[in-house]
């Protein structure tokens, strides 16, 4: 197997960049190291930063992302934090996967701070996700806590492992799952950043878990040869 170079990694990053029409290429940096991507310059919403480092993960290659993209607001996207604050609380209650009645938002010169307690991890990314894209928002950061909930470590694992299994690529096979308190490690080797989110985000809708590890290696040309490529 031929393993791409950081020049090759870099010039596919700025193409995809180029082809995501969510971002302007000019206004982003790259720099490869090893297969460590990191993202440089300014953008003027959130959202196009968050774009520029998911298409940064869609090339095969890529083994992590460190997003160093500033977030300049300009123009219209100039929101005050009371202004982002009502539109959260209209959002939360218009979102029928969160619990909007136990979130609470604090916003500070466009950075939203969630908090409060949801039952499922899945309710915690899924609140996250709606802040993301609102007009005014710098950054989010997510202090919502997923309730405890009674439930074993061994059935945790065997609810996760089974979940795995129905996959078509065989993931299952690939990863090994470990459940200490409500803490799941998973760890192995996976094709690309598209696979590793869909396994992680699989384990959130899992009862009792709390937090997720990640210590998933992308690396394609393993899982290839793994399966006689």
């Amino acid at each position: 197997m031929t393993y791409k170079s950081d020049e090759e990694i870099k010039r596919e990053v700025l193409r995809e960049l180029r082809w995501d029409t969510r971002v302007d290429e000019t206004e982003v940096g790259v720099i490869v190291h090893k297969g460590i991507v990191t993202l440089t310059g300014w953008v003027d919403c959130y959202a196009k930063k968050l774009a520029a480092q998911e298409a940064a993960h869609r090339v095969h290659g890529v083994c992590d992302v460190a997003n160093e993209i500033d977030v300049k607001l300009s123009g219209d996207l100039v929101r005050t934090d009371a202004d982002i604050a009502k539109t959260l609380r209209r959002v939360f209650e218009w979102n029928v996967l969160v619990p909007a009645e136990r979130i609470h938002s604090t916003v500070s010169d466009g950075w939203v701070t969630l908090s409060g307690t949801v039952d499922y991890l899945s309710e915690r990314e899924d609140a996250e996700r709606a802040v993301r894209h609102l007009a005014g928002v710098k950054g989010v950061t997510n202090q919502l806590v997923v309730a405890e909930q009674e439930i074993e470590p061994e059935e945790v694992r065997s609810i996760i492992e089974a979940a795995l299994e129905r996959r078509a690529d065989r993931a299952a096979q690939r990863i090994k799952v470990t459940v200490v308190e409500g803490a799941v490690t998973l760890s192995g080797v996976v094709r690309n950043w598209a696979e590793k989110r869909a396994l992680i985000g699989a384990v959130s809708h899992a009862p009792g878990v709390h937090t997720v590890h990640d210590h998933l290696r992308i690396d394609p040309y393993q899982v290839a040869a793994a399966h006689g490529r």
